[in-house]
Order: structure tokens, then C-alpha cells, then sequence
């Protein structure tokens, strides 16, 4: 198997590192916000999902636990796998979902409400 190739990426907004990689078709846009406080998570999550426009892209988020707030505000706009890794973090996946990821308010990176 070919060894993953990560590039450094430019997101506007973001406070972390964001890489890119491919995966047969599919271009995974990812960040670590692991050792990151409040608003760091919700902030880095909302500029990667600006990039989110299409069902062959993914964005991966690493954080030290499943970001709730964040989940409660964009939760119905896109399809979420959350996987518990080895050494405690959790990682999301973010996938596309056609008609409502358009409708994400990724506009308001707070966590407070409306």
C-alpha cells in the first residue's frame, strides 16, 4: 500500500494545521484540535466545512473529546461518523449531504445560540 501523502492546506479562519489527502475518489480535508480549548474546535470545524461542497470530499476532524455544541448546530446539515481512537481522541467524519449541507449557518462559530 502507498504511503498517505498529506499536504498542508490554507483555510481561511483556521487557528490549526489543515492537510489534504486523497483516498481512491475521495479528497479528506483533515485538522487536530485535540489540544485545543473553547472556541478553537467549533472555529477550525466551521471554516473546513466551508470547503465541504461536494460528496467527494470529507473533512476529518481529531479532537480530545465528541465536540456537542458544535454537533447540536450543524448535526442535520451533513452525514457524521464518530470514531473513538486508540489513545482517547475522537475522530468525525464529515460527509456531504445534498440539500441540507448547503443550509449550515457556518457563519456562527460560536457556541453560544442564536
Amino acid at each position: 500500500m502507498s504511503e498517505l501523502i498529506k499536504e498542508a492546506i490554507e483555510v481561511e479562519g483556521a487557528t490549526v494545521p489543515f492537510f489534504t489527502y486523497t483516498l481512491e475518489d475521495t479528497q479528506y480535508i483533515e485538522f487536530d484540535t485535540s489540544k485545543c480549548g473553547p472556541p478553537d474546535p467549533m472555529v477550525n470545524a466551521m471554516a473546513g466545512l466551508k470547503l465541504l461542497d461536494t460528496p467527494n470530499k470529507k473533512v476529518v476532524m481529531i479532537n480530545h473529546k465528541s465536540p456537542g455544541g458544535l454537533l447540536a448546530k450543524i448535526g442535520e446539515n451533513y452525514d457524521i461518523t464518530e470514531e473513538k481512537l486508540e489513545d482517547g481522541r475522537v475522530k468525525l467524519v464529515f460527509s456531504y449531504k445534498s440539500g441540507e449541507s448547503e443550509k449550515a449557518n457556518l457563519a456562527d462559530n460560536s457556541c453560544g445560540g442564536h
